[in-house]
């Protein structure tokens, strides 16, 4: 499995490397993404938000595990981190094949019902505050997207 790695040295270079790759970005992908609290999920999460034209404030669904956004596209930011169990049904399915970007934060905790084709991306902390994203993609369309977007 290949892996593309990016150091953001401030939230706002994290923010801004997101913009550009939601750029890349086509209806039914689905991101996602794993790190420690704090290491910038949600960071990410709002710059692919900027990048599909989406005004509105993104902040964690902590409480309610999916907010939509519109923009470009639509965005399904999920956090599953309260999800009691993975059998729960809650619908995942029908977005990661609907007309929107899913991105789902702690998405091992669901990974029976995550797709087989996915780009996975680990936030960790890195030295002096920097956060080293790896992505991780599973499938043609993921590998293509990284090597777009590392180029």
């Amino acid at each position: 499995m290949s892996q593309y790695k990016f150091i953001s040295t401030q939230p706002e270079k994290t923010t801004e490397f997101a913009r550009r790759f939601a750029e890349l970005l086509e209806p039914g992908d689905v991101i996602a993404l794993e790190g420690d609290l704090g290491a910038g999920k949600t960071t990410f999460t709002k710059g692919l938000a900027e990048g599909l034209g989406i005004t509105r404030n993104v902040n964690s669904p902590t409480f309610t595990i999916i907010k939509e956004y519109i923009g470009k596209m639509p965005l399904y930011h999920m956090d599953v981190y309260r999800v009691q169990s993975s059998d729960e049904d809650l619908g995942f399915g029908e977005y990661f094949e609907g007309e929107g970007v899913t991105v789902v934060e702690w998405a091992h905790l669901i990974e029976d019902q995550l797709p087989p084709q996915l780009l996975t991306i680990y936030l960790k902390h890195g030295e002096n505050g920097s956060r080293v994203l790896t992505f991780e993609p599973s499938g043609e369309r993921y590998e293509s997207l990284c090597k777009e977007l590392f180029k």
